[in-house]
């Protein structure tokens, strides 16, 4: 099975912290995977080493085969479809939300600094058909609800036929409306056959999209247990991984969680 990243006694400290360490991953094709974990786990800063926005402290990251350290990021970066809350607020209110998905071509955030044809424009149309906000091409990105954003950056995550995509914490700030409806696009994304690897990053197992095959529980900078989602995610971990006793639901293809 193609691996489309991999990660290999990966750590990462700061000012002799900690924040990862002894991390060992494969993402592999047709896998949809969550990363769920506490607040300070370490999630945001694995995302940030697969997407080559950081250098781990040690260890070997590999994406679409290409070595971090042994091949030019820049390029390879064009190639991991990234979204996350830090993007959102990087992204200027008046821009158009095709704008915003037309210059994930060049990983930019404003259109100016390339040139960008029309198919380049047709094809960022296409993605926000995909996630159902096609209609909103020519509205500026600032007056559109959380949920709506929301989705035009999983739409900038899937111009130029990405080899994986991560989203970290897309649903930081959303309503319950938004996050349905962010769920509700993963979902789809899930069930396409050909669509890349999804790495989705949350803190709450009632955001896991039905469709996502495997799960990677962090806490405290350390992977606890990873593997397929029905398997992997169950009471006793998901307890030990927030410290505290919890009731594991599953109910139409969508899981909940309470404390006793």
């Amino acid at each position: 099975m193609t691996v489309a990243l991999s990660l290999r006694g990966v750590g990462l400290t700061r000012d002799g912290r900690d924040i990862l360490d002894s991390i060992d991953w494969d993402v592999c094709a047709g896998e949809r995977w969550i990363v769920l974990g506490p607040n300070g786990s370490g999630k945001t800063s694995l995302v940030r080493i697969a997407s080559f926005q950081v250098h781990p402290s040690r260890g070997d990251v590999a994406v679409l085969g290409e070595q971090l350290g042994r091949t030019d990021i820049r390029r390879l970066r064009n190639r991991i479809g990234l979204a996350s809350s830090a993007l959102s607020d990087q992204l200027r209110p008046t821009l158009l939300a095709e704008d915003v998905v037309v210059t994930a071509k060049h990983g930019a955030l404003e259109p100016w600094w390339h040139t960008y044809d029309d198919a380049d424009r047709a094809e960022a149309r296409r993605c926000l058909e995909r996630m159902g906000v096609g209609h909103l091409a020519a509205r500026s990105f600032g007056t559109l609800s959380s949920g709506e954003r929301q989705r035009v950056l999983l739409a900038r995550t899937l111009l130029g036929a990405p080899g994986v995509i991560l989203l970290d914490e897309p649903s930081a700030g959303l309503d319950l409306g938004g996050r349905e409806e962010l769920v509700r696009s993963l979902a789809a994304l899930a069930a396409v056959v050909d669509a890349p690897p999804v790495v989705f990053v949350t803190h709450h197992v009632e955001e896991i999209p039905p469709g996502f095959t495997h799960v990677l529980l962090v806490r405290e900078g350390r992977i606890v247990a990873a593997g397929p989602l029905e398997e992997t995610l169950t009471e006793a971990a998901l307890s030990s991984l927030f410290g505290l006793p919890l009731r594991l639901r599953r109910t139409d293809g969508r899981w909940s969680a309470i404390a006793l």
